[in-house]
């Protein structure tokens, strides 16, 4: 796994980006909008996305649409997977802990 995926991710803004690309291509403008950003600062962030690889830009006309590529997030998701089943024990371990600890605390009430 990269850390360049990590590095870009790790900023608030650019993860917000993100999420907001989640609903389809969008402009600078839009993105600015959307998140109460001003422009330079989408842009800004928007240049690390896409030097990560993590967005794409198209031109059309005089605007310019930024979209997720799908890539780098299918990696990303495989690299976690590595990582799930580990969770999952841990999580259903407690669980397991927290349902001792309810049926203890009923007995005594």
């Amino acid at each position: 796994m990269d850390n360049t995926t990590f590095n870009a991710l790790a900023e608030p803004n650019r993860l917000r980006i993100v999420e907001h690309l989640l609903e389809g291509p969008l402009t600078v403008g839009d993105i600015a909008d959307g998140l109460g950003l001003r422009q330079p600062q989408a842009s800004k962030h928007l240049h690390v996305l896409l030097e990560a690889g993590l967005v794409e830009v198209e031109a059309v006309a005089n605007r310019r649409n930024y979209k997720l590529r799908l890539e780098p997030f299918q990696e990303l998701d495989a690299w976690l997977e590595t990582y799930r089943s580990v969770w999952d024990e841990r999580f259903d371990a407690l669980e397991n802990y927290l349902q001792k600890l309810k049926n203890k605390q009923n007995k005594q009430n």
